[in-house]
């Protein structure tokens, strides 16, 4: 599968898709195709753009009904709100844990976007940011103030710049990989080893677009680099810290799952399913009650650490375990001492 995405103006303003069927690709409906390839798209919003002529394959505008093939060129046109809608400030608590002239450091919560996107054009951090921060400065990304991101469903720090100045200096960081970042991660199985290194580069996963997978031959994708070490083995899970070198999307999260350790609860990977332990009714309902008690996966961005854009001075920062991360891990720790 190969994709392009780009953003296309005119009256109505489209997010344009282009995608390529895989030689093994079956026979399948052209909105369920591309419900399985662009994030936050709903089937309705798929089948209007198919009602309204926008989808094409092969240059040929078809139905929501049409059955892609091996090789078809599919593209599609979906409404998308143009740039200064989607960069509104909004009056949303921050959770702040240091803030000067040059940036500041926040806590986030799970569940909250990073930024607006597709599907998600309200209620991000960076609607919050630009509430608390008149100028933030832009980005080639035009997502202001952001140096780095962390998933939907993952907490904890991030740095934003809030000068360009702090922005150029923290990016340059973060590229030499001489930032630290330190995430805990709950994972399915007893890890082997005490600490080890993963690396692998990483890309879009062909057959699901959603997915980011391992190339471990380097031919295709970034460069990956994660070291990770045991905190705590509970018996079918294990608590790990997890040090990031590089910062590729999903990188802990595939990087896990690419050495047969898939995060807890983490539903993209399938995680989401009892990987690990007995055919026992009581443990899988004790999971279940796992899964209710965390409802994402358990991944937290617990450390940041940096070296000041004007000072010089090296910064650290720490942020606890949410709440419901930490519940899920005392009850795997109750488990693992009386089973």
């Amino acid at each position: 599968m190969q994709s392009e995405d780009s953003n296309e103006t005119d009256d109505e303003l489209f997010e344009h898709h282009r995608f390529v069927a895989a030689k093994g690709q079956e026979p399948l409906r052209v909105d369920k195709f591309l419900m399985n390839f662009i994030e936050y798209a709903t089937r309705n919003k798929i089948q209007q753009s198919a009602r309204d002529g926008n989808i094409w394959v092969n240059g040929a505008i078809v139905k929501q009904n049409y059955k892609v093939k091996p090789g078809d060129e599919v593209k599609v046109l979906l409404e998308h709100p143009p740039h200064e809608f989607l960069l509104v400030p909004e009056d949303i608590p921050l959770d702040i844990v240091y803030e000067d002239d040059s940036l500041l450091i926040v806590n986030k919560p799970a569940g909250m976007v990073v930024h607006p996107g597709h599907g998600n054009y309200s209620g991000t951090l960076i609607n919050a940011l630009l509430y608390h921060i008149k100028d933030l400065p832009e980005n080639s990304n035009e997502r202001p103030g952001l140096v780095h991101r962390i998933d939907k469903d993952t907490s904890g720090l991030l740095v934003v710049a809030k000068t360009e100045a702090a922005m150029t200096h923290l990016a340059k960081q973060f590229y030499d990989k001489t930032s630290e970042r330190e995430y805990i991660a709950l994972v399915w199985g007893d890890v082997k080893d005490e600490r080890g290194t993963v690396e692998g580069n990483i890309a879009r996963n062909p057959k699901n677009r959603l997915q980011m997978q391992v190339f471990p031959e380097g031919e295709e994708g970034k460069e990956a680099v994660t070291h990770y070490s045991v905190m705590e083995r509970l018996g079918y899970v294990t608590l790990v810290s997890c040090q990031l070198e590089t910062g590729r999307t999903h990188q802990i999260r595939v990087h896990m799952k690419y050495i047969g350790h898939t995060l807890f609860n983490d539903e993209r990977y399938g995680g989401d399913k009892i990987l690990k332990g007995t055919t026992f009714t009581k443990y899988k309902q004790f999971v279940d009650n796992a899964f209710k008690i965390l409802p994402r996966q358990a991944l937290h961005a617990k450390t940041l650490g940096f070296i000041h854009p004007e000072t010089g001075e090296k910064m650290r920062f720490n942020s606890e375990i949410p709440q419901d991360m930490a519940d899920c891990i005392d009850k795997w720790r109750h488990y693992a001492k009386h089973r």
